[in-house]
């Protein structure tokens, strides 16, 4: 069982610094921020989870069953990552690409030390907690010394896995297998890259996020292995019998001049080529979701409703279901991953050419993070604008990816990469 206690916050943004500077001496931690983005589904403003008790760590072979165990076994709160390659746990599929990162495929703990950020109070939810202990750290956090760190300034060089000419050689190959009916659209994406590269990973998610601010901001930290994530997207949530799925489809780049913003957001809007891409994916979430939802339950709520963040003008649409009774938490996730706004439609097929033409395993770019409450409800978001770090090889990478339909123009989809990637790389260069 876990003791719990909430206690009221003078200055949130103040406190908040000081929770996930507190939390850097964990070798595990998972930080999640809404960033207090508008929102319908939100159950905190941000929430962090600390300090091991039990975890899961595994390759993709019947991962999702040892999910499913695991998660059924601990009855509590469990936060983790479910990287793209599960997709070979689902499908006979596999990943042969070159991979720089070496994350675990999966990987999931149950932490001592839970705090929950909503308003002006955090609720703080302890395992195997000692006298006191809920007081003396409130206590300690709050006055917590933000130390800065001396930054080490050196350059960072960024390299590209692939050269703009072989983008488009691999664009065009994409596009034959679309002409010819292999598939309708395919998610293709291309990876930034620096070795022999150290960073301060809090410093860098810090600076990401402030420029970025999105719904779905991550820092996560598993000993030598590190997540800065300024995504939008919302994957997947559970709450009750409900479930929740938000994908992203359609960019379009913001300006400075709120007139010419503004028109750049309607002709998203009016956009074809976007708005069919978005509802290509609509209807392979929908059709995942009905192999675990109750008949007729499934819904559009939003069709193709354009948001507007730091970077980007975005396309989501909002696709939910009621779940049957008799399903498990873990079997929604694994009837729909990966996400249909990263992978594309048909989706085995758009995943098998997508191994075939990408240079990079995408690991856990292009996966998800998020947690399973006790009740067995769940948030996950989809790890796109991150930067993904390990520590021990200096090993730094970012991957960006767009949609490629029969109406791609290969110029305009490289372009879009290069604004999607802006953040990531704004952060590293001026480390």
């Amino acid at each position: 069982m876990r003791t719990h206690k909430t206690y009221k916050v003078a200055n949130v943004q103040q406190f908040k610094q000081h929770l996930l500077n507190w939390s850097n001496q964990f070798e595990d931690i998972i930080w999640l921020d809404s960033n207090n983005y508008k929102q319908q589904y939100s159950n905190y403003d941000a929430v962090l989870a600390v300090d091991t008790f039990t975890s899961l760590q595994t390759d993709f072979h019947q991962a999702f069953d040892k999910l499913k165990d695991y998660q059924t076994t601990t009855n509590d709160w469990i936060f983790g990552y479910l990287s793209y390659d599960l997709k070979n746990d689902v499908e006979p599929l596999q990943s042969k690409n070159f991979d720089g990162l070496h994350f675990p495929d999966l990987y999931f703990f149950q932490p001592k030390k839970l705090f929950f950020l909503k308003g002006n109070s955090v609720e703080l939810h302890y395992l195997k907690m000692v006298d006191d202990e809920m007081d003396a750290d409130f206590e300690t956090i709050s006055n917590f010394e933000i130390l800065k760190n001396p930054s080490s300034k050196s350059p960072i060089k960024i390299h590209l896995r692939i050269h703009k000419d072989e983008y488009f050689e691999k664009l065009e190959k994409m596009l034959a297998h679309i002409h010819r009916g292999d598939i309708y659209e395919a998610n293709f994406c291309q990876e930034f890259y620096a070795e022999n590269t150290t960073i301060n990973p809090l410093e860098i998610y810090n600076k990401l996020n402030t420029i970025s601010t999105p719904p779905f901001a991550t820092f996560l930290k598993q000993n030598d292995k590190y997540l800065l994530s300024a995504s939008p997207e919302r994957y997947l949530k559970k709450e009750g019998a409900t479930i929740i799925s938000q994908p992203i489809k359609g960019t379009a780049k913001r300006d400075e001049d709120f007139m010419i913003d503004s028109l750049l957001k309607h002709d998203l809007v009016a956009n074809p080529k976007e708005r069919s891409e978005n509802i290509m994916i609509v209807d392979l979430v929908r059709n995942d979701l009905s192999l675990t939802a109750k008949k007729g339950s499934v819904k559009v709520e939003e069709l193709c409703k354009v948001y507007t963040f730091e970077q980007v003008h975005q396309m989501i649409s909002t696709v939910t279901s009621q779940v049957r009774e008799e399903v498990h938490p873990v079997d929604v996730i694994k009837t729909t991953f990966p996400m249909g706004s990263m992978t594309g439609a048909p989706k085995i097929s758009a995943m098998k050419i997508i191994e075939d033409l990408e240079a990079t395993k995408r690991g856990l770019y292009s996966g998800a993070v998020g947690y399973f409450s006790p009740e067995g409800d769940f948030d996950f978001n989809v790890v796109i604008r991150s930067i993904l770090y390990n520590q021990s090889k200096k090993y730094v990478s970012y991957s960006v990816g767009g949609a490629i339909t029969a109406k791609s123009d290969p110029t305009q989809e490289y372009e879009e990469c290069l604004i999607k990637a802006k953040a990531m790389r704004t952060v590293l260069e001026d480390q």
